[in-house]
């Protein structure tokens, strides 16, 4: 195997991630219909800020104490319980993409796993156990733990060190967001893999090493690579 280490992003690559379908599941738990156009408005408030926790210029716990400021004033909840019940609800509805299984289990004994997300602490260990994919990862780095966002080099230099410093030609990172997988990754000097499910233009001035449309196509290329 050309790769000693694989690292992958979490939502949208080996993990769907339908935050409207979680907020609503949420929201019927507190007997509220949550419509498309409450989502449209939460998402006003909710993917800027998503741009700067990426930028440093705000922590975790504002991100998510701030997107839900509006709708614990009107229920009289803290922002932090709308945030776990969030964060609960996208446990319960969580699902694998497909191929992740079959990669995953292909990969497994032959190169050592780990997962770079910006995702949330509380999400991510309850996600891993209940789809099974605890056993095929010897490392877990969350964002919110280290303190800095991908596309960040220095959360990419946090992982190398927690993974014993391996060459950076013998690692590999694959995810779904040209900007902080793939930038993230190339800046930090590793080989990239964007998986482009929906087939979007490359943008400008990002090259992946590789790339895929589907995780069935990643086990394909790393499998002719291993030959």
């Amino acid at each position: 195997m050309k790769y000693k280490w694989i690292l992958f992003d979490a939502d949208e690559t080996l993990f769907h991630f339908d935050a409207f379908k979680g907020l609503q599941l949420m929201f019927s738990r507190y007997d509220i219909d949550f419509t498309r156009r409450d989502y449209e408005e939460y998402q006003v408030t909710n993917k800027p800020l998503w741009v700067d926790y990426q930028d440093g210029t705000i922590t975790a716990k504002q991100l998510q104490n701030i997107r839900f400021e509006a709708w614990a004033e009107k229920l009289k909840v803290k922002t932090q319980t709308l945030n776990s019940a969030f964060l609960e609800a996208m446990a319960d509805i969580c699902s694998p993409l497909p191929g992740a299984k079959e990669l995953l289990a292909s990969l497994h004994g032959k190169v050592k796993m780990g997962i770079i997300t910006n995702g949330f602490t509380e999400l991510q260990e309850i996600r891993l156990k209940r789809t099974g994919f605890s056993e095929y990862f010897d490392s877990l780095i969350i964002s919110e733990q280290v303190g800095i966002a991908k596309p960040h080099p220095g959360i990419f230099e946090h992982a190398l060190v927690s993974i014993g410093q391996p060459q950076k030609h013998h690692v590999l990172m694959v995810g779904d967001n040209p900007h902080s997988d793939i930038l993230g990754g190339l800046n930090a000097g590793l080989d990239t893999c964007w998986l482009n499910v929906k087939g979007l233009e490359n943008p400008v001035d990002i090259t992946p090493h590789y790339q895929v449309s589907s995780l069935n196509e990643l086990q394909a290329l790393l499998e002719q690579q291993n030959k």
